[in-house]
Parts: structure tokens; sequence; C-alpha cells
């Protein structure tokens, strides 16, 4: 069992975003829908929580309302193994919302997520710091992370 769950707020959309999510990632699934009663506090019946699996990691998604809306100071980081994969998940996560510098993107839902090659961390923390800030420089440059640039500017 998995000690620690991240815990995601939403206003009304927590089991289509689930589902959603649950579509983008391999291994993937919504696992439990539970719902408001008669005690509340929102409408008996609607969706309260959503437990859900993302590659095999657990969240549960609540529609708590609008108080409390996502924002950067908390995002989701997605290693990716190639090119192939950040396409991918920038594609799919970004779409219906907002690409952002340096492999940041928000979702339709507007939760923040970190699409990031593992490439980029390899060249990142390469001993030779002339590279890994060039290395650097260019990420900074981008929005979706483009390896064969990082590759470039690794090369000089």
């Amino acid at each position: 069992m998995q000690k620690i769950t991240t815990n995601l707020w939403f206003d009304t959309e927590a089991e289509e975003a689930a589902r959603f999510y649950a579509s983008v990632f391999p291994n993937s699934r919504v696992v439990e829908v539970t719902h408001y009663g008669e005690a509340g506090p929102r409408e008996p019946g609607t969706v309260m929580t959503v437990v859900f699996e993302l590659a095999g990691q657990r969240f549960v998604g609540i529609n708590g309302g609008p108080e409390f809306p996502f924002n950067e100071a908390v995002s989701l980081e997605v290693s990716c193994a190639d090119q192939e994969e950040v396409d991918r998940m920038w594609e799919s996560l970004g779409a219906d919302g907002e690409w952002g510098p340096c492999g940041w993107l928000k979702d339709r839902y507007g939760l923040s997520w970190q699409i990031v090659p593992d490439r980029l961390n390899e060249l990142i923390a390469d001993p030779d710091r002339e590279k890994s800030q060039r290395v650097m420089a260019a990420m900074l440059k981008m929005h979706k992370i483009e390896v064969a640039e990082l590759e470039a500017a690794a090369a000089g």
C-alpha cells in the first residue's frame, strides 16, 4: 500500500479528470467513486471523491468546490524516456490547456505538469559544467522540451 497519496481538489470535475488522466498514462485506472449523501455539503448523489491510479501511483480527486483552484505552486512531473513520449504527453495533457515554458503546461482542469525527457536530467547533471550550462540555456528558451536541441547544445 502506498504510504502517501496525493489529493487533488476540483470544483466538480474530479471523475472526468481522473478518467482523462487514466486514458493518457499506461497502467492507469479509476479505482473507486464515492458520492455525496444527505449530510452534504454538496448535492446528494454528486461525485464526492474519485480514487485513481496513474502509472501505478494512487491519487484521490475530490469535488470540493471552487474555493481552491490549482496553481503552479504544485505540479506533477512526468519522466519521459524519449522524444516520442514527450510529444505524446505534451499533446495529450496540454490539449485544451495552456503550454508554458521549460516543459511546463496546465491541463484543461488547471493542473500543472512538467513534461521532462530523462535525457535533460542526464545532460544537466553532466560533470562538464560548460556543457551543462549550454543545455540549461537551451532548455530555458523552449516550451516543449526537444531532445535533439538539447543534444545540439551539449555538443556545442
